[in-house]
This record gives structure tokens, C-alpha cells and sequence, in this order.
């Protein structure tokens, strides 16, 4: 501790303080993304991935949980899947798929689909 006058005490931070957007040297860090990696835009965006497995190719959307404002029926399992559950939305990658094709799914029961037969379509 430094004094700096009557009844100031300035403090002094070496290597700077844990959380601190500053650097030993006082100047703002640089927070730069990492090269290489394209973030994954279906978690937030509403994009989707295609995914291919043995029941045809899909297009499939994550969907947090603060974006799930309605209740759904899983066809894996044919229980409800609840307002603020993150889960996915998987429709038929081909033309023929469109807004009805739409399947809110579990994502354990999407990834278990090709072991258990559908709950329900």
C-alpha cells in the first residue's frame, strides 16, 4: 500500500486482479476468438446441421431451453417435453420436408432412435 496524501490509501495491483480486463501493464487485454473454429451455430441462430443415419438424411436444429416457449410430444418416447427443456428439432433433409414434417425430439431419444422403435409419429 501506497500512501497519497493525508487520509488517501492508494492501492497498488500486481499482475493485476483476478477478473480484471487489464493486464500487469495496466492496457486492456485483447479477448480474440480462436483460430481455426467456426462456432456452432445451431445451438443459438436457429441453424441447422444435416445429420445422415440409416432412416434418411435430416435436418436437425438444437433449441435451448430459454427459446422452448411451447410444450411438445417427443416421438421417441411420446412423453411431453416441457416449456424451458432444451431439446431438437428434426424435420426430412430432402424437398419433400417441410413445416408439418417437424419432430420435437428428446436428444436422448434422437440419438437412441435407430435402437427403439417410435413412440409415435
Amino acid at each position: 500500500m501506497t500512501e497519497g496524501g493525508p487520509g488517501v490509501t492508494l492501492r497498488a495491483y500486481v499482475g493485476g486482479r483476478p477478473g480484471s480486463p487489464y493486464t500487469v501493464s495496466g492496457v486492456p487485454r485483447r479477448n480474440r476468438p480462436e483460430r481455426g473454429g467456426r462456432p456452432d451455430l445451431g445451438a443459438s441462430t436457429g441453424w441447422a446441421r444435416s445429420e445422415s443415419a440409416s432412416d434418411g438424411e435430416w435436418l436437425v436444429r438444437t433449441v435451448p431451453g430459454a427459446q422452448a416457449t411451447k410444450d411438445y410430444r417427443c416421438p421417441g418416447c411420446d412423453h411431453e417435453i416441457r416449456q424451458g427443456t432444451p431439446h431438437l428439432v428434426a424435420w426430412p433433409a430432402d424437398d419433400t420436408g417441410g413445416v408439418a414434417d417437424r419432430r420435437h425430439w428428446h436428444k436422448a431419444c434422437w440419438g437412441a432412435r435407430s435402437r427403439r422403435r417410435p413412440g409415435r409419429w
